[in-house]
């Protein structure tokens, strides 16, 4: 099934993202986790491609391994940075042959430390790699990446908007948006995405605070979240980490709760390999299943 016809069920779709781990005990570690989740019954589940297309062979590794061995609905991500078209066909060509027909195409990051000295590739924006896939694999589906506070690379918001419908009209059918904290923030990026003529659906991205240590990193590697007042208050409040990951997954699911209020078309857990918070909020909304939702 492609992800944009889960979308058109009409009520909230609920996935998960993992990452492709770098040692055995990270995959069996993993596939604890992903053994947990799938009691919930995700719409589907998607797979991290590290910057550069360093885990470009434990990202297929991990996407064919879950196709092929259970029941899960994948979404492997691809990034354009440093790939020619020649492999970017290849590696096309492997999914649709293998049966995995759901892409999220991002533009990604060289890889850390890489410099000026790292190629650019045959693909500058996420607009021409959705492009690429639409014309190669029209059977495909496409996801693309939104930003309800802004990319981290840009200043201008207007501009911004332009890009994302670039990257509509090249063929993305719907938008994952990066993590937030504040549900007005994503509603006001749908409105705006509505009023640039984006009409796709909109997905909003939660990924739980589990500790000190994680929140200081959603900072490095998101820039531009903004952590609200309330949020920084319940952490500052809680006592080790175990009170930390309490109040985070607390805060997360009075999100989830909101945007399953008002009609979000879907809800995308950035997991960290980790099940504990997603199975918390499945439980806290009373959900057998986030099957149950569509």
């Amino acid at each position: 099934m492609l992800i944009r016809d889960i979308f058109h069920k009409g009520k909230t779709a609920v996935s998960f993202e993992f990452f492709p781990p770098k040692t055995p005990r990270g995959w069996d570690r993993l596939f604890s986790t992903i053994t947990d989740l799938s009691a919930l019954r995700p719409a589907y589940v998607s797979v991290t491609y590290g910057a550069g297309g360093q885990t470009r062979d434990r990202t297929h590794d991990l996407v064919t391994r879950l196709h092929n061995e259970t029941e899960l609905e994948i979404v492997a991500h691809l990034t354009c940075v440093g790939h020619r078209k020649d492999e970017m066909k290849e590696i096309l060509d492997r999914y649709a042959e293998e049966g995995v027909h759901n892409i999220l195409a991002l533009r990604g990051d060289p890889p850390v430390g890489s410099g000026d000295d790292f190629p650019v590739g045959d693909f500058p924006h996420a607009s021409d790699l959705i492009d690429f896939i639409r014309n190669e694999h029209p059977e495909m589906g496409i996801g693309a990446a939104g930003f309800p506070e802004g990319h981290p690379a840009s200043t201008n918001r207007l501009a911004e908007l332009d890009l994302l419908k670039e990257k509509v009209d090249a063929g993305a059918d719907y938008i994952v948006t990066q993590l937030f904290f504040d549900n007005a923030d994503y509603y006001d990026y749908v409105e705006r995405c509505r009023i640039a003529g984006i009409h796709v659906p909109v997905i909003a991205g939660i990924m739980p605070v589990t500790g000190r240590k994680n929140l200081v990193r959603m900072a490095e590697l998101s820039p531009r979240t903004r952590f609200p007042a309330g949020l920084l208050r319940a952490v500052e409040r809680a006592e080790g980490d175990g009170g930390v990951e309490k109040a985070g997954t607390h805060w997360a699911t009075e999100q989830v709760r909101d945007l399953l209020d008002n009609g979000a078309p879907g809800i995308h857990l950035y997991t960290l390999n980790n099940s504990a918070a997603s199975l918390r909020i499945g439980d806290s909304l009373g959900l057998e299943g986030f099957d149950s939702l569509l």
